[in-house]
Protein backbone atom coordinates (compact mmCIF):
# COMPACT_ATOMS: atom_id res chain seq x y z
CA UNK A 1 0.00 0.00 0.00
CA UNK A 2 2.81 2.39 0.91
CA UNK A 3 4.45 1.63 -2.44
CA UNK A 4 1.21 2.48 -4.26
CA UNK A 5 0.82 5.74 -2.35
CA UNK A 6 4.42 6.67 -3.09
CA UNK A 7 3.90 5.99 -6.81
CA UNK A 8 0.76 8.13 -6.81
CA UNK A 9 2.55 10.99 -5.04
CA UNK A 10 5.50 10.77 -7.42
CA UNK A 11 3.14 10.73 -10.38
CA UNK A 12 1.33 13.81 -9.12
CA UNK A 13 4.64 15.60 -8.49
CA UNK A 14 5.93 14.68 -11.94
CA UNK A 15 2.74 15.94 -13.54
CA UNK A 16 2.98 19.19 -11.59
CA UNK A 17 6.62 19.69 -12.53
CA UNK A 18 5.90 18.96 -16.20
CA UNK A 19 2.96 21.37 -16.18
CA UNK A 20 5.07 24.07 -14.52
CA UNK A 21 7.89 23.64 -17.02
CA UNK A 22 5.39 23.78 -19.87
CA UNK A 23 3.80 26.92 -18.45
CA UNK A 24 7.18 28.58 -17.96
CA UNK A 25 8.19 27.66 -21.50
CA UNK A 26 4.99 29.08 -22.98
CA UNK A 27 5.31 32.22 -20.85
CA UNK A 28 8.90 32.71 -22.00
CA UNK A 29 7.93 32.29 -25.65
CA UNK A 30 4.99 34.67 -25.26
CA UNK A 31 7.17 37.32 -23.61
CA UNK A 32 9.85 36.88 -26.25
CA UNK A 33 7.34 37.34 -29.06
CA UNK A 34 5.86 40.36 -27.27
CA UNK A 35 9.28 42.01 -26.88
CA UNK A 36 10.02 41.47 -30.56
CA UNK A 37 6.64 42.87 -31.52
CA UNK A 38 7.11 45.90 -29.27
CA UNK A 39 10.58 46.53 -30.73
CA UNK A 40 9.37 46.31 -34.33
CA UNK A 41 6.50 48.73 -33.77
CA UNK A 42 8.37 50.97 -31.33
CA UNK A 43 5.72 50.37 -28.69
CA UNK A 44 7.17 49.51 -25.27
CA UNK A 45 4.67 48.87 -22.49
CA UNK A 46 3.04 52.05 -21.24
CA UNK A 47 4.12 54.15 -24.22
CA UNK A 48 1.88 56.30 -26.41
CA UNK A 49 1.73 56.38 -30.20
CA UNK A 50 0.07 58.55 -32.81
CA UNK A 51 -2.62 57.43 -35.22
CA UNK A 52 -2.78 60.25 -37.77
CA UNK A 53 -5.89 60.22 -39.94
CA UNK A 54 -7.34 62.38 -42.69
CA UNK A 55 -10.78 63.89 -42.72
CA UNK A 56 -13.74 62.70 -44.73
CA UNK A 57 -14.32 64.98 -47.69
CA UNK A 58 -16.82 67.68 -46.83
CA UNK A 59 -16.64 66.95 -43.10
CA UNK A 60 -15.03 68.97 -40.35
CA UNK A 61 -14.34 66.01 -38.03
CA UNK A 62 -15.52 62.82 -39.73
CA UNK A 63 -13.25 59.98 -40.81
CA UNK A 64 -14.01 57.66 -43.72
CA UNK A 65 -15.72 54.49 -42.43
CA UNK A 66 -13.10 52.29 -44.10
CA UNK A 67 -10.29 54.26 -42.47
CA UNK A 68 -12.06 53.68 -39.15
CA UNK A 69 -11.72 49.95 -39.81
CA UNK A 70 -7.98 50.43 -40.35
CA UNK A 71 -7.78 52.38 -37.09
CA UNK A 72 -9.53 49.58 -35.21
CA UNK A 73 -7.09 46.96 -36.46
CA UNK A 74 -4.10 49.11 -35.59
CA UNK A 75 -5.57 50.02 -32.21
CA UNK A 76 -5.95 46.34 -31.32
CA UNK A 77 -2.31 45.74 -32.25
CA UNK A 78 -1.18 48.72 -30.17
CA UNK A 79 -3.18 47.48 -27.19
CA UNK A 80 -1.60 44.03 -27.53
CA UNK A 81 1.79 45.72 -27.15
CA UNK A 82 0.65 47.38 -23.92
CA UNK A 83 0.74 50.86 -25.45
CA UNK A 84 -1.89 53.59 -25.84
CA UNK A 85 -3.09 54.98 -29.18
CA UNK A 86 -3.80 58.68 -29.61
CA UNK A 87 -5.89 59.49 -32.67
CA UNK A 88 -5.20 62.92 -34.14
CA UNK A 89 -6.44 64.69 -37.25
CA UNK A 90 -3.81 65.23 -39.91
CA UNK A 91 -3.83 69.02 -39.60
CA UNK A 92 -3.43 69.02 -35.81
CA UNK A 93 -0.45 66.63 -35.61
CA UNK A 94 2.43 68.99 -35.00
CA UNK A 95 5.43 67.17 -33.63
CA UNK A 96 8.68 65.78 -34.91
CA UNK A 97 9.70 62.24 -35.75
CA UNK A 98 11.17 59.63 -33.48
CA UNK A 99 9.74 60.72 -30.14
CA UNK A 100 6.77 58.40 -30.42
CA UNK A 101 5.77 55.69 -32.85
CA UNK A 102 3.41 56.93 -35.54
CA UNK A 103 0.95 55.39 -37.97
CA UNK A 104 0.02 57.88 -40.70
CA UNK A 105 -2.98 56.86 -42.79
CA UNK A 106 -4.19 58.28 -46.10
CA UNK A 107 -2.83 59.88 -49.25
CA UNK A 108 -1.23 63.34 -49.46
CA UNK A 109 -4.31 64.73 -51.19
CA UNK A 110 -6.31 64.43 -47.96
CA UNK A 111 -3.64 64.05 -45.26
CA UNK A 112 -1.43 67.08 -44.73
CA UNK A 113 1.05 65.18 -42.58
CA UNK A 114 1.42 62.49 -45.24
CA UNK A 115 2.03 65.28 -47.76
CA UNK A 116 4.95 66.38 -45.55
CA UNK A 117 6.26 62.87 -44.95
CA UNK A 118 6.54 61.80 -48.60
CA UNK A 119 9.09 64.38 -49.85
CA UNK A 120 10.90 64.34 -46.51
CA UNK A 121 11.16 60.58 -46.00
CA UNK A 122 10.57 59.20 -49.51
CA UNK A 123 11.98 61.76 -51.96
CA UNK A 124 12.18 59.19 -54.75
CA UNK A 125 8.45 58.43 -54.67
CA UNK A 126 5.66 60.76 -55.75
CA UNK A 127 1.90 60.55 -55.74
CA UNK A 128 -0.22 62.64 -58.05
CA UNK A 129 -2.65 64.83 -56.11
CA UNK A 130 -4.46 66.32 -59.10
CA UNK A 131 -8.06 65.26 -59.67
CA UNK A 132 -7.85 65.40 -63.46
CA UNK A 133 -7.33 63.52 -65.64
CA UNK A 134 -9.11 60.81 -63.68
CA UNK A 135 -6.85 58.02 -64.91
CA UNK A 136 -3.82 59.78 -63.38
CA UNK A 137 -5.48 60.60 -60.07
CA UNK A 138 -3.43 59.26 -57.12
CA UNK A 139 -0.87 57.72 -59.50
CA UNK A 140 2.37 56.56 -57.88
CA UNK A 141 5.70 57.15 -59.60
CA UNK A 142 8.87 55.45 -58.36
CA UNK A 143 12.04 54.22 -60.04
CA UNK A 144 10.77 55.49 -63.39
CA UNK A 145 7.62 53.35 -63.19
CA UNK A 146 4.05 54.59 -62.84
CA UNK A 147 1.22 52.80 -61.09
CA UNK A 148 -2.28 53.95 -61.98
CA UNK A 149 -5.40 52.82 -60.21
CA UNK A 150 -8.04 50.78 -61.98
CA UNK A 151 -10.76 51.80 -59.57
CA UNK A 152 -12.36 48.80 -57.90
CA UNK A 153 -10.15 46.40 -59.88
CA UNK A 154 -6.50 47.06 -59.06
CA UNK A 155 -5.49 49.79 -56.66
CA UNK A 156 -2.14 50.47 -55.04
CA UNK A 157 -0.90 51.39 -51.60
CA UNK A 158 2.53 52.13 -50.16
CA UNK A 159 3.32 50.51 -46.83
CA UNK A 160 6.51 51.81 -45.23
CA UNK A 161 8.38 51.56 -41.96
CA UNK A 162 10.93 54.34 -41.49
CA UNK A 163 13.02 55.69 -38.64
CA UNK A 164 14.24 59.22 -38.28
CA UNK A 165 14.65 61.73 -35.49
CA UNK A 166 16.21 61.69 -32.04
CA UNK A 167 14.02 59.10 -30.33
CA UNK A 168 14.40 56.37 -32.91
CA UNK A 169 10.74 55.34 -32.83
CA UNK A 170 9.40 54.31 -36.24
CA UNK A 171 6.82 55.97 -38.43
CA UNK A 172 4.58 53.71 -40.48
CA UNK A 173 3.11 55.15 -43.67
CA UNK A 174 -0.08 53.65 -45.09
CA UNK A 175 -0.51 55.74 -48.21
CA UNK A 176 -3.16 54.39 -50.55
CA UNK A 177 -5.08 55.42 -53.63
CA UNK A 178 -8.40 54.76 -51.87
CA UNK A 179 -9.62 54.18 -48.30
CA UNK A 180 -9.91 50.44 -48.89
CA UNK A 181 -6.22 50.30 -49.78
CA UNK A 182 -5.31 52.02 -46.49
CA UNK A 183 -7.30 49.33 -44.70
CA UNK A 184 -5.59 46.64 -46.76
CA UNK A 185 -2.16 47.98 -45.78
CA UNK A 186 -3.12 48.03 -42.09
CA UNK A 187 -4.39 44.45 -42.28
CA UNK A 188 -1.28 43.33 -44.16
CA UNK A 189 0.96 44.94 -41.53
CA UNK A 190 -0.92 43.33 -38.64
CA UNK A 191 -0.94 39.89 -40.25
CA UNK A 192 2.63 39.84 -41.54
CA UNK A 193 4.65 41.89 -39.07
CA UNK A 194 6.66 38.83 -37.96
CA UNK A 195 7.67 38.07 -41.54
CA UNK A 196 8.56 41.71 -42.13
CA UNK A 197 10.62 41.84 -38.93
CA UNK A 198 12.53 38.71 -39.91
CA UNK A 199 13.25 40.05 -43.39
CA UNK A 200 14.12 43.66 -42.59
CA UNK A 201 15.06 43.43 -38.92
CA UNK A 202 13.29 44.80 -35.88
CA UNK A 203 14.86 48.22 -36.50
CA UNK A 204 14.92 48.04 -40.29
CA UNK A 205 13.25 50.28 -42.82
CA UNK A 206 11.23 49.16 -45.80
CA UNK A 207 8.98 50.64 -48.47
CA UNK A 208 6.61 48.18 -50.13
CA UNK A 209 4.28 48.80 -53.04
CA UNK A 210 1.20 46.60 -52.64
CA UNK A 211 -1.70 45.96 -55.01
CA UNK A 212 -5.22 45.46 -53.71
CA UNK A 213 -6.99 43.10 -56.08
CA UNK A 214 -10.68 43.56 -56.95
CA UNK A 215 -11.63 45.47 -53.82
CA UNK A 216 -15.25 45.61 -54.97
CA UNK A 217 -15.47 41.84 -54.48
CA UNK A 218 -12.78 41.08 -51.88
CA UNK A 219 -12.48 44.29 -49.92
CA UNK A 220 -9.05 44.67 -48.25
CA UNK A 221 -8.29 40.95 -48.04
CA UNK A 222 -6.55 40.12 -51.33
CA UNK A 223 -3.20 41.90 -51.46
CA UNK A 224 -0.18 41.25 -53.68
CA UNK A 225 3.35 42.54 -53.29
CA UNK A 226 4.23 44.47 -56.44
CA UNK A 227 7.73 45.61 -55.53
CA UNK A 228 10.13 46.40 -52.74
CA UNK A 229 10.99 50.00 -53.60
CA UNK A 230 12.92 50.82 -50.44
CA UNK A 231 16.11 51.97 -52.12
CA UNK A 232 14.48 53.89 -54.96
CA UNK A 233 11.87 55.59 -52.77
CA UNK A 234 14.46 56.77 -50.22
CA UNK A 235 16.86 58.13 -52.82
CA UNK A 236 16.27 61.66 -54.09
CA UNK A 237 16.19 61.90 -57.88
CA UNK A 238 19.20 63.41 -59.53
CA UNK A 239 18.89 67.14 -60.11
CA UNK A 240 18.29 68.20 -63.68
CA UNK A 241 21.33 69.83 -65.29
CA UNK A 242 21.27 73.59 -65.24
CA UNK A 243 20.38 75.29 -68.52
CA UNK A 244 23.28 76.91 -70.28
Amino acid sequence: MNEDVRNIVLGVLATGVSASIGWLGRTYQWRRRLRRKQAFFGLPSGSECLLVVNRLAGSERGVHATDVSALLELSALIKDCGARPRVVQHDTARQGLGETAEFCIGGPYSNRRMAAHLPNLLPGLTMNVEQEPREDRAMFTVAGETYRAEWGVNEYVVLARLTRGDGGRPVFLLCGQAAVTNHAAARHLVRHHRTLARKYGQDGSFVLLLKVVNSQAYGPDVVELVADVTSAARTAPAAAPAAT
